[in-house]
């Protein structure tokens, strides 16, 4: 491991010239009865250390221990620089699961509840060394976004180990009293347009008239210099607006294949023209629209060759051990022959999606919503229990991820199996309170209400099944009633109905395969152990490799065949500890004839239209 683990910006959409790495080495200490408080940790040394910004459960963190740890706490001395005076300093958490609290000198500076999204502490005008504490409570029991993991002591079916505590960087930048906030950048292709809200962050208490005569700036530049500048106001709005339009001859569409992206640089002046904040971000230049069944990428119908990605690692679990692992990941699904990935059950880190923007490859932004739903517990039939929280972080990974061109279409919740009743349930609340915050949100992205079973909000964009049917010829016959208007379907037992009816939207089978293969084991072995804690897949593992792409060559083919399919998700791109059904290793080794897989997926899809020329 380097000096510093993760060394890189973990926020590359929004860079500024000066920031501070945090990860490394922090105090640690687990706080098993969550009684730190009364006993003193927050103003202590801690008996033990760990590397951040890995989980206590992971093996790169240090620690390593999986047992259930209801509560965390770190400590670190930190030494703003000398040069930040003047500024104020921000710290910046990626993600911490699950309920946070931060000191800072013994002062209490930001909370957070979510484990999947980043927030912030203004520590004001401080400099010199600080010692900043953390909290981390992660209860196993109740209804909370956990994702795939485990609430069990240990992995079973598709559940993995817990993550808890810091997880993803920790670091610190200097920012002025008015700042710039998170970009939002929207391509417009009809118009060869970015139109750019730019949020203005406000610290400390002084009077509105701080800003009168500022402005905000933005350039735009490729390969060839600059493109397009523009600017405006900023001393009217809480978040000025500018329309930045690209000349014909500058114009370079984003896609995969050719994932142009221009680099932008804002920046906010005040009336004598000085600079009082800049950053550095991108844009691509793209867009999503659907006509009939399909989904249409800059105009034209671009099937979604989807791969079913968790984002686990053996020594890091929920988070990558180097960036070049995540820049593998997706080089590894383009490798496949897959052109994207539903990010399943986790918001990725950031930096995933940079290296997608910079890959061309098409991913649908999702939330780690398991956990609604607490084993052995229902009331009047209900039960999935979301909580307002899930919303919550919902809007801050939407806020956050908004501006990637790499992201193609939204999902805030999967698999949420629930019978209809003419009682309103929580979860009919829920799935379109994350339905309509994703379409306040962006008006610009198709958005799914729910990846399979439960659909709740007949307006939703995009409708899906999950099928897991491993006979090619049987998997045909489920499909077919798309023609009629009538696909696929999930429903609980005795055919009971989990969705509302379909209404003709763009359809996909958003999770099928998941064909149980490990090369090391005979399959034909009577012995083979294919129980929970051993192996998870789907339906009689293949004997062969040979049976293996037969049945991918079968399954996927029925869905590139279908015209009135506009793509797929294949579950899944590696094998998850027990879940041994990835065309990867775990350890992302090869296992399969990768280029026989990708071949499966190259032909032209039907819903493409015939080859050009």
């Amino acid at each position: 491991m380097p000096t510093i683990p993760r060394p890189e910006h973990p926020r590359p959409s929004v860079v500024r010239a000066d920031w501070l790495s945090l990860n490394g080495t922090w105090q640690f200490e687990v706080d098993a009865g969550d009684s730190g408080l009364e006993r003193g940790l927050r103003d202590r040394d801690l008996a033990g250390a760990i590397t951040v910004p890995f989980a206590p459960e992971s093996q790169l963190s240090g620690v390593g221990t999986t047992d259930f740890l209801p509560a965390v706490w770190y400590r670190r001395t930190v030494a703003i620089p000398a040069d930040w005076v003047g500024r104020r300093t921000l710290l910046h958490f990626g993600a911490v699961d699950h309920d946070a609290t931060v000191w800072v000198d013994g002062e209490e500076v930001v909370r957070h509840r979510g484990g999947f999204t980043p927030f912030t502490a203004d520590l004001g005008h401080r400099t010199g060394e600080v010692t900043v504490v953390v909290r981390a409570r992660d209860d196993r029991y109740g209804p909370q976004a956990r994702g795939k993991q485990s609430t069990r002591y240990d992995n079973y079916e598709c559940l993995y180990t817990r993550t808890t505590g810091i997880w993803q960087t920790v670091w610190a930048e200097p920012v002025p009293d008015v700042s710039l906030g998170r970009p939002r950048i929207t391509p417009d292709v009809a118009a060869s347009t970015f139109h750019l809200e730019q949020p203005l962050r406000r610290s400390g208490t002084g009077a509105a008239g701080d800003r009168a005569g500022w402005t905000l700036h933005a350039s735009v530049r490729d390969a060839a210099g600059e493109v397009v500048t523009a600017s405006v106001r900023a001393d009217l709005d809480l978040s000025p607006r500018l329309t930045l339009r690209v000349p014909e001859d500058r114009v370079r569409l984003w896609g995969p294949g050719d994932p142009h992206l221009y680099d932008v640089t804002l920046t906010l002046r005040d009336a004598a023209g000085a600079v009082v904040d800049t950053v550095e971000t991108y844009a691509g230049l793209r867009s999503v629209s659907i006509d009939g069944k399909a989904v249409l990428l800059n105009g034209r119908p671009v099937f979604q060759r989807l791969v079913l990605d968790q984002g686990y690692y053996p020594d890091g679990i929920m988070t990558a051990p180097t960036d070049e692992a995540l820049r593998r990941d997706v080089e590894l699904a383009l490798e496949a022959g897959f052109n994207g990935a539903r990010l399943h059950q986790k918001v990725f880190e950031e930096r995933f999606l940079f290296h997608a923007d910079r890959l061309g490859y098409l991913v649908w932004g999702e939330f780690g919503d398991w956990g609604a739903v607490e084993e052995g517990t229902s009331l009047r039939g209900e039960h999935q229990q979301p909580t307002p929280n899930f919303v919550s972080q919902w809007l801050e990974a939407l806020e956050r991820d908004y501006s990637h061109p790499s992201v193609v279409g939204w999902c805030g919740l999967n698999e949420t199996r629930q019978g209809l009743t003419d009682r309103g349930q929580v979860l009919d609340d829920v799935t379109r309170a994350m339905f309509l915050a994703a379409k306040a949100m962006d008006t610009s992205r198709p958005v799914l209400d729910a990846s399979g079973y439960s659909h709740r909000v007949l307006e939703s964009d995009v409708w899906d099944s999950h099928n897991y049917t491993q006979d090619p010829a049987q998997f045909a016959r489920e499909m077919s009633g798309l023609a009629a208007g009538n696909p696929d379907t999930n429903y609980g037992a005795d055919g009971e109905p989990w969705s509302l009816p379909y209404q003709g939207q763009p359809w996909f089978c958003s999770e099928f395969g998941g064909i149980w293969w490990r090369p090391d084991v005979a399959a034909s072995d009577p012995d083979v152990d294919r129980g929970a804690t051993s192996s998870w897949g789907y339906g009689e593992p293949p004997r062969t490799e040979e049976e293996f792409h037969h049945r991918f060559e079968g399954l996927t083919g029925v869905l590139l065949d279908d015209p009135l399919m506009f793509g797929y998700c294949y579950t899944q791109l590696t094998d998850v500890f027990q879940e041994q059904n990835g065309v990867y290793s775990f350890d992302r080794s090869t296992k399969l004839d990768v280029a026989r897989v990708r071949a499966a997926q190259q032909r032209r899809a039907a819903i493409e239209g015939p080859a050009e020329g």
